[in-house]
């Protein structure tokens, strides 16, 4: 039963995203307006959480909301799943997400990542990646959203712990902004490596922020060390 309703979301998703490309035209006769391709790409992302809901049983849940900095911050959060990539569209209207060029291969969403915009880095291209970068996330700050990156680069299975790629240490120190730090279990449910979608809750944790000023490398061990405390504490709310 979990694999069939697997594959009932997965024909949800196409049926759904299919049902966007007349939104698109409308938007691109329009000029495609940035709040309102972002609009348009978060209530799609809305779309497939409901319907994840609905076919397969699984939810989210939230906790330290009171964390959330009340101005544009820096957010980072590790990556077990394409569900935070979804997710963050909703959970944080308007946010910036660096993402890696190779997305722009995929049809329809490539236009949204380029019209939203999004922070597009191509990470073969060394400190020219880092500059466009931290250049992209000022503007976006600038604008008053905030900024996502996934330190770690790409999923991870639930099970590794988490390893920083070189880059968000660099950012941090130039954007001189309060970084969010955000925990996920989404892996032990949507997956690398999964076969299928399982049922059950998302644990979303807003922890604590880390303050502008610190050092590279007291931010990475710091940043580091709150993530993987509570990724070796999230245990799975299975249905």
């Amino acid at each position: 039963m979990p694999r069939i309703r697997s594959i009932l979301f997965d024909l949800l998703l196409a049926v759904w995203t299919g049902l966007f490309a007349p939104v698109l035209v409308i938007l691109w006769l329009c000029g495609s307006p940035e709040r309102g391709v972002r609009l348009a790409s978060r209530l799609w992302a809305r779309g497939i959480l409901v319907g994840l809901k609905w076919s397969v049983g699984l939810t989210y849940t939230e906790r330290g909301q009171h964390n959330i900095p009340d101005e544009p911050c820096l957010i980072i959060a590790n990556h077990q799943s394409t569900w935070e990539t979804l997710a963050f569209l909703v959970l944080f209207p308007d946010v910036a997400i660096v993402a890696k060029q190779e997305l722009l291969t995929i049809p329809v969403f490539s236009w949204f990542l380029r019209k939203s915009p999004m922070i597009l880095i191509d990470r073969e291209s060394g400190s020219k990646a880092i500059r466009k970068m931290v250049e992209e996330s000022e503007a976006a700050l600038a604008q008053g959203r905030s900024v996502l990156i996934f330190p770690e680069g790409t999923r991870k299975p639930a099970s590794e712990p988490i390893e920083f790629k070189r880059g968000v240490e660099l950012l941090y120190v130039k954007l001189g902004r309060p970084v969010l730090p955000v925990a996920l279990n989404s892996g032990h449910f949507w997956g690398p490596g999964r076969t299928y979608k399982r049922a059950g809750a998302i644990s979303v944790s807003y922890l604590d922020p880390i303050p502008p000023g610190l050092t590279a490398r007291e931010f990475m061990r710091r940043a580091e060390h709150l993530l993987e405390a509570e990724r070796r504490s999230s245990w799975p709310q299975a249905a």
